[in-house]
């Protein structure tokens, strides 16, 4: 079992109290690694160091900066394997999974910011009335917190603390105490890349403890958050009363939605579907949990969507052949089947899957078997609230301005997808849809490459892209006269001196 301790100052240090916690592989209950357990005075140590360290890295040519976070993405490359293996025990997701998407997410993050930066502009500003020279400067804000969730956990850690660094910002992260070990090990990444001491600094413990601590410190600028709209709003009342109010960028989560309309091709609808609400088990923020189909194609598509989910296979992470890992935790398995459980209760009807699977090697982990319901009435809690879970809502619609209607008739407005071979349908369906990522024949993907967030209740702000870089850049507009006689407003005479 590992053992990790606070990345402080570019130096590995105990809690200051010494507490310590460990993480729990869910798939079988074995001890993955044990942490040391952060105080809000260890927490405000990192800060104080980060601080120390802004001058120095905002400083820093971009192009330097680059260099060393182009280095620590060969390093991460030279240990995806180690850290694809304890993302997939910690995380229960399949290990194939974490090859393709979270590793190489995290390696792809570094390079993306590691060169856009260096290339990034200022601008000038033409003024009407002649004899200024306007130009705006973009400048780090100095500490950002990052806080990250556990169901990407190193993927979505570097989605904002990559651009976060690239902009001359120093860093304060922490990752979920469910799954923070690759996180951790990033601080030996960072060091041995050879950023200085205090740019990087890794916390591990609770979320409350760290969220408390730099809510409330005065030299904490900016928090991006990933996780759920309870904690999201709560942020959102600590910064109200923090001494000095923050810069948040919130990702909070989703309940997205698919059209399919009568000309889609269905081997691809199908397929997105079934990948939009099963992948990653279904834990993922901008899943899509809601299809609404039209009514000449229902039928069909419903035939080739029970096949494909009834062969999904359940099963260890580590096994090549699983498609379908465990949730994270008993929590998150009674979340989602409780959702089911009163979804039927109230008039739906289970077309497959609908309970916990605990066959052979499942035993011990908390496997729920891919579910399709049918039945369902756009009022029902099931169709409101995010699941977490590899469960989806299947249905029929007369035409795509209903399944458009429907899709948008959310609290939350993250992702949405749209099926059909016409390009001006696309591109309609692309307006009319109310959320940050509109697919197109596609479903459920974000890139480092270009943005990602949400409207409504999935919060604000965008990460990736040079617009994930410009939440960590402070916009400041400067004045310069540089005509030959300056301005005298109140028409004063001058004077000899």
């Amino acid at each position: 079992m590992r053992e990790l301790k606070l990345f402080i100052n570019n130096e590995w240090v105990d809690a200051e109290n010494g507490a310590t916690f460990t993480t729990v592989n869910p798939a079988t209950g074995e001890p993955v690694s044990r942490l040391a357990k952060a105080s809000e005075k260890d927490i405000r140590k990192a800060i104080v160091a980060a601080k120390a360290a802004a001058k120095g890295w905002e400083d820093t040519f971009p192009e330097e900066r680059g260099k060393l976070m182009l280095r620590a993405a060969e390093l991460i490359r030279n240990r995806a394997q180690e850290l694809a293996e304890i993302e997939s025990a910690e995380t229960g997701k399949t290990l194939h999974e974490c090859q393709v998407i979270d590793i190489p997410f995290a390696i792809r993050a570094f390079e993306y910011y590691g060169k856009v930066m260096t290339g990034f502009q200022g601008e000038y500003i033409e003024l009407p009335q002649g004899g200024i020279l306007d130009y705006v400067s973009y400048e780090p804000y100095g500490v950002v917190a990052v806080i990250a969730p556990w169901n990407f956990p190193i993927h979505l850690m570097t989605r904002d603390l990559c651009p976060a660094l690239a902009a001359g910002n120093t860093i304060v992260a922490k990752g979920s105490s469910k799954t923070p070990t690759t996180t951790s090990l990033l601080g030996e990444i960072i060091k041995d890349a050879g950023f200085p001491a205090g740019v990087v600094n890794i916390i591990s413990g609770p979320g409350g403890t760290f969220g408390n601590a730099v809510m409330s410190s005065p030299d904490v600028s900016v928090v991006a958050f990933t996780g759920s709209a309870e904690v999201g709003r709560e942020l959102l009342r600590m910064n109200a009363d923090a001494p000095v109010i923050k810069k948040l960028v919130l990702e909070l989560g989703g309940k997205g939605a698919i059209c399919i309309d009568k000309d889609a091709e269905l081997n691809g609808a199908v397929n997105s579907a079934l990948f939009g609400v099963c992948f990653n088990q279904g834990e993922v923020c901008c899943a899509s949990s809601r299809v609404y189909v039209h009514e000449v194609v229902y039928d069909k598509f419903m035939d080739m969507l029970t096949r494909r989910f009834k062969q999904l296979k359940i099963g260890l992470p580590t096994d090549p052949e699983t498609n379908i890992g465990t949730l994270i935790d008993q929590e998150g398995l009674e979340k989602v089947d409780g959702f089911v459980q009163r979804a039927v209760a109230d008039g739906a009807t289970i077309v497959t899957g609908g309970k916990r699977y605990t066959e052979g090697v499942c035993e011990k982990g908390f496997y729920y078997e891919p579910t399709i319901l049918t039945n369902v009435r756009e009022d029902m809690e099931i169709m409101k609230k995010e699941i977490f879970g590899p469960v989806l809502m299947v249905t029929k619609v007369k035409d795509l301005d209903e399944a458009i209607e429907k899709a948008n008739d959310t609290d939350c407005g993250l992702g949405a997808a749209v099926w059909s071979e016409n390009p001006r349908t696309l591109y309609r369906a692309g307006k009319l849809l109310k959320a940050g990522s509109v697919w197109q024949n596609y479903n459920v993907t974000s890139t480092p490459e270009a943005p990602y967030g949400g409207n409504k209740n999935s919060g604000f702000g965008r990460e990736d892209g040079l617009h994930g870089l410009r939440e960590f850049l402070c916009v400041k507009n400067n004045m310069q006269y540089v005509g030959s006689k300056y301005e005298n407003f109140y028409g004063f005479p001058d004077e000899e001196y």
